[in-house]
């Protein structure tokens, strides 16, 4: 087993929103080998959950489950108390957990937009206010928020998720701003085109999966899909004394993807 103590993260403790699978649990994976403890959240999948979080224990890292709809005020206070209740504290948090009504424009409807914006939205401002004591009794800390290109440009059927996302980043700047007196870095990673589990639960996303997923592969110059890997070495870059200079910024890591558009 690697000595702890050449590790970057060692002692320190990092809580990611929706880590059960996909992106959250390789973000997960990969902040534990590097020494962190971690709290694991999840609020449909136990198992895969539960998985994950064997994972971490088995890298010899502290690691808890929580399950907390992060869209849900008691949900997302009790995420952090039991977060608190754990580890006494917080070093690392990354707002990992999305959802939304995938639906064209004049499908949408009221109960998709609060549901997508919410959770997508909503959930990191205030998350980050829970978060934000617990770092700055530990000399400071990281947020780091998973955004989307569809905040950007524009997606199949993405009106409101890429709405939430847009939202999303223009929360990370005014949290960089705002919690830096606290020694408080914050920052957000777009992920490109990345072949998830997730795509296959939204229809019009699985659609435009199955028929660009290739096309996607030819005109990415880096000749590859970004892999759910390369986005979790994003946020660790982010979580590093490295980054500590980058402040409200959106990391795009899509092998050069959206270069073209």
């Amino acid at each position: 087993m690697t000595d702890s103590s050449q590790l970057r993260f060692a002692n320190k403790v990092a809580l990611i929103t929706g880590s059960g699978r996909g992106i959250g649990r390789a973000i997960a994976l990969r902040l534990a080998r590097e020494g962190a403890d971690v709290v694991v959240n999840f609020f449909r999948n136990r198992a895969p959950a539960e998985q994950t979080v064997q994972e971490i224990q088995g890298l010899g890292r502290r690691a808890v489950l929580v399950k907390a709809d992060i869209g849900d005020e008691k949900d997302l206070a009790r995420l952090f108390e039991e977060t608190n209740a754990a580890f006494g504290g917080l070093d690392f948090l990354i707002n990992n957990a999305a959802s939304g009504y995938n639906r064209p424009v004049m499908e949408q409807r009221i109960k998709g937009w609060d549901w997508t914006m919410n959770i997508n939205a909503r959930a990191a401002l205030f998350a980050a206010q829970y978060a934000a004591p617990m770092m700055q009794q530990r000399g400071g800390g990281v947020i780091v928020n998973l955004s989307s290109i569809g905040a950007a440009r524009v997606l199949p059927d993405y009106v409101v998720v890429g709405a939430s996302k847009a939202a999303l980043e223009a929360i990370t700047r005014y949290l960089a701003v705002e919690l830096a007196p606290m020694n408080i870095v914050v920052n957000a990673v777009s992920a490109g085109v990345v072949d998830t589990e997730a795509l296959q639960h939204f229809e019009g996303m699985k659609h435009w999966a199955d028929q660009r997923l290739g096309f996607a592969r030819q005109r990415t110059p880096a000749a590859r899909l970004v892999s759910v890997e390369d986005v979790a070495a994003a946020v660790a870059f982010l979580c590093s004394p490295d980054a500590a200079m980058i402040r409200g910024q959106v990391l795009l890591v899509d092998g050069g993807f959206t270069l073209g558009f």
